[in-house]
């Protein structure tokens, strides 16, 4: 299988190509709409939207930018993007035991 954005060959089970970074169109879209808490600039509004539809940031930054440009709406929508869309959930790293503290026992 290829890449759709840059074009090398990836194996055929990979979920995000290995040289770009990029989701591969056969994957699907988040279930929910949320703000990411990685790799957004402002507040994660049009990172959010790109991921849903499943389109490139860039764009759906330009086009925000446009209608921010021209006019209110632009402005208002990404406040109220902003506080409507709710943050993507925190994910905590597992605790693993240490190679000191020996094998984990459970006393009856």
């Amino acid at each position: 299988m290829y890449c759709n954005y840059c074009g090398k060959q990836i194996p055929d089970d990979a979920n995000l190509c290995a040289y770009c970074g990029k989701r591969l169109a056969g994957v699907t879209a988040r279930a929910r709409l949320v703000r990411p808490r990685y790799g957004r600039k402002i507040a994660g509004v049009c990172l959010g939207f790109a991921e849903y539809f499943d389109l490139d940031v860039t764009l759906v930054r330009v086009v925000w930018l446009v209608c921010s440009l021209f006019g209110l709406v632009g402005v208002i929508g990404y406040c109220a993007a902003w506080v409507v869309m709710p943050e993507e959930p925190r994910l905590l790293p597992v605790a693993m035991p240490s190679p000191e503290s020996g094998p984990i026992t459970h006393s009856n």
